[in-house]
């Protein structure tokens, strides 16, 4: 049985570090915001996007660097937003196209599997709210 790569101490994966983390950050909410199927959930959602980044990057340092710099509840916000399977989907098509571009192989592998790993964590927790019970879609193990 594989090492699941979420419960191991330490960093992610060696060629992360901040800087990478606040780019792919950036490049990728950038590209939501104009994005057809997801962007204008996320434009009506976020007042302040220099503030959302910010607190997105601490959260992304927080699971690839475990530095514990977020504190905040990620699924909250989420729970409100009229999501539905699509927009999870093209979520992590965005992010997994943007970490593939700007990050060496190992490493967008890394943010990928985490990814996935958040993608059907909000995407169940939305079902839940729902009455509805669902296996993840987009991770395995």
């Amino acid at each position: 049985m594989t090492a699941n790569p979420l419960t191991q101490p330490g960093i992610a994966h060696p060629a992360i570090d901040e800087t990478m983390i606040s780019r792919l950050v950036s490049i990728f909410y950038a590209r939501v915001r104009r994005d057809p199927v997801i962007g204008a959930i996320f434009n009506e959602a976020v007042a302040d996007w220099d503030h959302h980044l910010a607190k997105i990057t601490d959260f992304w340092s927080g699971v690839m660097l475990r530095t514990g710099r977020y504190h905040g509840r990620p699924m909250q916000p989420h729970l409100v937003l009229p999501l539905e399977p699509r927009h999870f989907d093209a979520w992590l098509a965005l992010f997994e196209a943007t970490a593939r571009e700007i990050c060496p192989p190992d490493a967008a592998a890394a943010f990928i599997i985490r990814a996935r790993r958040i993608a059907d964590s909000f995407e169940m927790a939305r079902a839940s709210q729902r009455g509805e019970f669902i296996r993840p879609r987009h991770s395995v193990g």
